[in-house]
């Protein structure tokens, strides 16, 4: 008897193989392979938008490429989880679960989860609003205000999805954000920048002079073939913004391509303080 049971298990278990255990493997293995051509077929079509940004003659990414990018990386993500998620109800099925019989169980769990997972729903509802409304995209350098972080996330973009949004900080830091906390976003690459740049001088200083040489160095950058391709237009002085009893600053600003202010307003203060100091002005005078 025991002997019959047991070639009797074994029949079964062989047929089992062979049936729903073989279509599971297929199944499994279908999806790596399905994984493996999305994220392909992604990374082939970023590759050529990146190809078209170096071979073109723009300095910074349009914000058709930056949006495409962002967008090839939210659509393969999604694609991803619901093929994961349609792929385990079909296991589940074959390993025995009866998926109608879970529905009853399956309220009371999503209800409870409901309340622990309304961050992660908020992440990807804020997600699909920063992408559909262009807020950012990949490549754009961005200032982060986060809930409940004093400091603020700031970096480039490398990945959005609709739940999480990656950025690569100055020092190299991966600073990771979700959707869902952020509360402000700052873009400081979207159409035009502004390099603002305060100049230091002494009280004593004669104010028409020291404009005229501010004016100057702006017209010989506009003028520099390396700087007016970041420009936008010639750098102007705003005049006096801060008066104290030694020392008066005076602003300068420059409209820049998106991204380039910093390149820009570096460049522009070591022409400022060249040309205070041929002219014997300088903070310490």
């Amino acid at each position: 008897m025991n002997s019959y049971l047991a070639a009797s298990t074994g029949a079964d278990f062989t047929n089992w193989i062979r049936s729903s255990g073989l279509e599971i493997v297929l199944l499994i293995v279908g999806v790596m392979l399905f994984s493996r051509a999305v994220t392909f077929v992604r990374d082939r079509i970023t590759r050529k938008i990146d190809a078209g940004f170096r071979s073109s003659d723009s300095l910074v990414r349009s914000e058709a490429a930056k949006h495409r990018h962002a967008l090839a990386q939210v659509i393969t993500w999604v694609v991803l989880s619901i093929t994961y998620f349609l792929v385990g109800l079909e296991v589940l099925k074959r390993l025995g679960f009866e998926l109608g019989g879970l529905i009853a169980p399956a309220a009371v769990l999503g209800a409870a989860l409901g309340f622990g997972a309304q961050r992660i729903v908020q992440d990807l509802l804020a997600g699909f609003f920063l992408i559909t409304e262009r807020q950012y995209g990949y490549g754009d350098v961005v200032r982060i205000a986060v809930t409940g972080s004093a400091n603020d996330a700031e970096g480039t973009v490398e990945d959005v999805t609709l739940r999480i949004t990656t950025l690569r900080s100055a020092d190299g830091e991966v600073i990771t954000v979700p959707n869902g906390q952020i509360v402000k976003v700052i873009n400081l690459s979207k159409d035009w920048a502004r390099a603002a740049i305060d100049v230091p001088v002494p009280a004593t200083a004669d104010i028409n002079k020291v404009n005229e040489i501010l004016h100057d160095v702006g017209a010989k950058a506009f003028a520099d073939r390396k700087l007016k391709s970041l420009l936008l237009d010639e750098p102007t002085v705003m005049g006096v913004e801060d008066l104290t009893v030694n020392q008066m600053n005076i602003k300068m600003v420059a409209r820049t391509l998106p991204g380039k202010q910093f390149e820009v307003g570096r460049e522009l203060r070591v022409r400022v303080a060249a040309a205070l100091r041929r002219e014997g002005i300088s903070e310490n005078t």
